[in-house]
């Protein structure tokens, strides 16, 4: 019964997007992605937000000018991947940003402005005020709906650190799901942003947060059969950490995926050299993209992930020279906004990843 349901409501669904899918630009491929902004606020205070150093008369002296300078870069970056893709992202998760006003700001930079992003994005918990968010092209993919999930500690198996008042008082970023239509075939995207590192925490949270986002994506499997899941963010863990090789299931071998596993690329990336990031000088890649077996085998004819980087990758970690520090104590790392806590004008401490499908 249930089958039969999903059928109708299935077929409702496509139905009711006909008419915008036959207006929808058609491309054979197209490039799905993940950037940390790096603390994207803008220069006004939001209520209930700890926003204070990134105020004008803040710790950070965040003036309109350090503003726009700051948008001008993140657009930058954006605008050389589609000049290195030839397109733009159909779908680009971002994290690190305050509010819907500074996306708004984004998208109307003129460098990006020709691809016309579409936003969803919801205010979250998190005490510094910083979230996360999906930015789209409405001619290649249609809007079906979205969810921002809650971070919770139950149910759940994982023995947490904090006992039950510290866990009532925990406030970190929810995940954010959005799902739709591309070319005719149903996808899910996840936007993470996983609880920090700071004070050499976070291990068990971080887990949970793993844990939550595969038991919603299993659902919506279950829900959808024949979805094709992303899940992408900044997951303060490399690939091969507790919360996505064994709560969310990733691995590191296109070959060892099963349907209820997730195939993910930048395993391989890293243990070959790559990297997204340096934390206390070591080399990682937080910025992780996986997909489900619906996009790692999937059925000839429909989406699949493909190799890019070599030829031998099925992802790409984005860089140029303008991106990374070229000379100093540290060259070959990425140039961000502040360092040792003043302003020089780069871009974010983490490189923009992606990966590409093709039918």
């Amino acid at each position: 019964m249930k089958k039969i349901l999903y059928s109708i409501m299935l077929a409702a669904l496509f139905a009711a997007l006909l008419p915008v899918q036959a207006q929808a630009k058609r491309h054979h491929s197209h490039v799905i992605g993940f950037y940390n902004l790096e603390n994207l606020f803008d220069t006004y205070h939001d209520d209930g937000k700890n926003d204070y150093e990134y105020l004008p008369d803040g710790a950070n002296q965040w003036t309109e000018e350090k503003y726009q300078k700051k948008l001008r870069n993140m657009a930058r970056v954006i605008a050389e991947m589609h000049n290195d893709n030839g397109v733009w992202h159909t779908v680009l998760g971002v994290s690190e940003v305050e509010n819907r006003h500074v996306l708004e700001d984004l998208v109307a930079q003129p460098s990006i402005a020709d691809a016309n992003y579409q936003i969803v994005h919801y205010d979250g918990p998190d005490r510094r005020g910083v979230d996360v968010a999906l930015l789209y092209d409405p001619s290649m993919m249609q809007l079906v709906g979205s969810e921002s999930i809650p971070f919770t500690f139950s149910p759940s198996d994982i023995v947490f650190s904090m006992n039950e008042e510290e866990q009532a008082n925990f406030r970190t970023r929810d995940i954010l799901m959005v799902h739709g239509i591309i070319d005719g075939e149903h996808f899910a995207f996840y936007v993470c942003h996983l609880p920090s590192r700071l004070g050499g925490k976070g291990q068990d949270t971080r887990a949970r947060g793993g844990e939550i986002v595969y038991n919603h994506a299993m659902q919506m499997m279950q829900r959808y059969p024949g979805i094709k899941c992303v899940i992408m963010g900044d997951m303060n863990d490399n690939p091969f950490d507790d919360s996505m090789a064994v709560y969310m299931h990733g691995r590191r071998n296109i070959d060892d995926v099963t349907p209820t596993d997730f195939f993910s690329p930048f395993w391989s990336m890293l243990d070959n050299g790559y990297s997204t990031l340096y934390y206390r000088g070591e080399r990682n890649i937080y910025d992780c993209i996986l997909v489900n077996d619906n996009l790692a085998h999937a059925a000839e004819g429909t989406f699949q992930i493909q190799r890019i980087t070599k030829r031998k990758y099925y992802g790409r970690v984005f860089v140029k020279p303008f991106m990374t520090n070229q000379s100093g104590q540290y060259k070959g790392t990425p140039f961000r906004t502040f360092s040792n806590g003043a302003f020089v004008g780069g871009y974010s401490d983490h490189y923009p990843t992606y990966i590409v499908i093709k039918k």
